[in-house]
């Protein structure tokens, strides 16, 4: 692990609490929720699996999937819009000696024809709150809400990247099960797996986790809902 990143005032390098890596965040932007700890733990790895992460932020979800998994031998292409946050990952990789990752400042729509089926696995924990940014911080409200990202997008954006029989796994409200599951299928991408997570057992879910196939055949597995009380944290 390297010990000579340059933090900024406001940056802190914080535990990953899973195989003794660490995540620069900074104290005054969007910092990652237990939504992006819960994607990661869903995913399936396969071996050889080439990765990206939409919607990256910090690369949180990219991170601790892939410490999680540290047998995978493919590379890692983290995906983000916002500048600052682009460059936390970037300090992150740099902090954990990462060779396998590289951090992309642009917005998914925007992919080239360099990731034209590229990739075996898109992960992404994407803004998925409607409505404008309200009284959300600007850079907050990017993350939180769909301003510059929406649902199509990212089934597009996967559709374009991923590869025959390739995967996304994604997070949203529970409450757009049907709008994921058809937006999706519109893209060529079918809903393989679904699980929902509720605040706590026995209480309504708020969030589903789904997993979806690109050229997959109909059929989806319901898997045994989440409590997320005592399990993972929140804001970390």
């Amino acid at each position: 692990m390297t010990e000579n990143i340059s933090l900024a005032e406001t940056e802190r390098a914080e535990e990953l609490l899973v195989g003794g890596f660490r995540v620069v965040q900074d104290v005054n932007l969007y910092r990652f929720t237990s939504d992006s700890v819960l994607l990661s733990r869903f995913a399936r790895a396969k071996k050889g699996d080439e990765v990206a992460d939409f919607c990256s932020g910090c690369g949180i979800v990219a991170f601790h999937f892939y410490a999680l998994h540290p047998e995978l031998k493919g590379h890692f292409t983290l995906f983000e819009m916002q500048e600052s946050l682009s460059r936390l990952a970037e300090k992150t990789i740099a902090l954990n000696g990462w060779e396998n990752f590289s951090a992309v400042c642009m917005k998914i729509q925007d992919l080239g024809a360099e990731y034209r089926g590229k990739f075996s696995l898109v992960l992404c924990n994407p803004p998925y709150e409607r409505g404008g940014p309200e009284n959300d911080d600007p850079h907050k409200a990017l993350c939180r809400r769909e301003i510059s990202v929406c649902l199509q997008d990212i089934a597009s954006s996967a559709a374009f990247a991923l590869r025959q029989g390739g995967r996304i796994c994604l997070v949203n409200r529970a409450d757009r099960l049907a709008e994921v599951c058809y937006t999706f299928r519109a893209a060529g991408i079918e809903i393989k797996r679904v699980q929902f997570v509720a605040g706590r057992a026995g209480t309504k879910p708020y969030l589903l986790l789904a997993e979806g196939v690109k050229g997959g055949n109909p059929g989806t597995e319901i898997l045994p809902a989440l409590s997320n009380e005592g399990s993972v944290g929140g804001t970390l």
